[in-house]
């Protein structure tokens, strides 16, 4: 039995592709999360007697259980601060250095994390070169590669960095991640399997409001703006904010009901354009059906839009336990 922790857990897609790749062979002993909402979906669909600890910066590295494994979707943005020394003194300051810290006492055997592709280039590469010397620097040789949920039986463009670090007494000279999972899905593969409420419809004016905004852009030159998916097509990469919604708009003609359910201005648009639901922007990150819902739309999306897709997770962790597997052999 292998022991994970969750640090910054969301929730809890890391874990998810872990625990589909392990099966009964994982045990999750710790968990943090700091967001109460993404905690109340965690709980809903991890039944465990694990307590979710908030803020991991006000937690002892010495009050978390030993583990085997500890995974890590950390936020990159504290890093636009960081120093030069590149080394770990130089994370003081940041969320990663509270990976480091644990990893500097607990030793696991392996460290993952999932990051934006940007990592790799943010501060022109020195982000990056400063993990993988931290890394380095507490006794891991460190793997990484940039993916593509597409490739990985789900709709949607999204490219992400993945990192895996093997403790260096354990670690193999090669790591392959995953290229692809065979499987090509597209949009129309995640649409939901009949009407949904006309509250994901647009309204005329809220439509007419991303047209202008739109037109706008384009006449200064700039691609901005909403974009309506073709559903033989792939989504763009749904993020929590700003246009995550409006980028992946699709037309969706089994709306019978134009009633409003909701308080908008104008009318349900006659075009059939409406927002993708929450269990689509599941779909989009390989969530299977049964995982379920209980905050409100609005949370939902920027659930999904900050978690991982799990496919390529259960993938590259499968590679992993392979790796592991075959040290119990030796």
């Amino acid at each position: 039995m292998y022991k994970a922790i969750d640090l910054f857990a969301g929730i809890g897609g890391i874990r998810l592709g872990f625990d589909q790749a392990f099966q009964n062979e994982i045990k999750t002993v710790f968990v943090s999360e700091w967001d109460d909402k993404a905690v109340e979906t965690y709980r809903a669909n991890f039944n465990s007697n694990v307590n979710i600890v908030g803020d991991i910066t006000t937690v002892d590295e010495k009050n978390i259980p030993e583990h085997d494994i500890l995974l890590a979707g950390f936020p990159c943005q504290a890093f636009s601060l960081a120093g030069r020394k590149k080394g770990f003194e130089d994370a003081r300051g940041t969320l990663f250095f509270d990976v480091a810290r644990i990893v500097k006492y607990h030793k696991p055997k392996v460290v993952f994390c999932e990051n934006v592709k940007n990592l790799v280039n943010h501060d022109r590469g020195r982000t990056f070169k400063i993990i993988k010397n931290i890394l380095e620097e507490l006794g891991y040789r460190v793997f990484y590669k940039v993916l593509n949920s597409k490739d990985f039986g789900v709709p949607q463009n999204r490219e992400r960095i993945y990192i895996v670090a093997f403790r260096t007494d354990i670690a193999p000279l090669s790591f392959s991640f995953p290229d692809s999972s065979g499987t090509s899905t597209f949009i129309k593969d995640i649409i939901e399997e009949h009407e949904v409420s006309s509250k994901y419809y647009l309204s005329t004016t809220y439509l007419e409001s991303l047209r202008r905004h739109k037109e706008r852009h384009m006449s200064k030159g700039n691609g901005f703006g909403y974009e309506i998916r073709d559903n033989d097509s792939v989504a763009g990469a749904i993020v929590c904010g700003g246009m995550g919604r409006e980028r992946n708009l699709i037309v969706d003609n089994r709306l019978t009901d134009f009633k409003p359910v909701t308080h908008i201005k104008g009318e349900v648009n006659k075009e059939f354009i409406r927002k993708m639901t929450p269990r689509e922007w599941a779909r989009l990150q390989g969530f299977p059906d049964k995982f379920k819902f209980v905050v409100a739309d609005t949370h939902l999306y920027k659930q999904f839009g900050n978690s991982v897709t799990v496919p390529v997770i259960k993938a590259i962790a499968e590679k992993i336990k392979g790796h592991l597997e075959k040290l119990k052999k030796v």
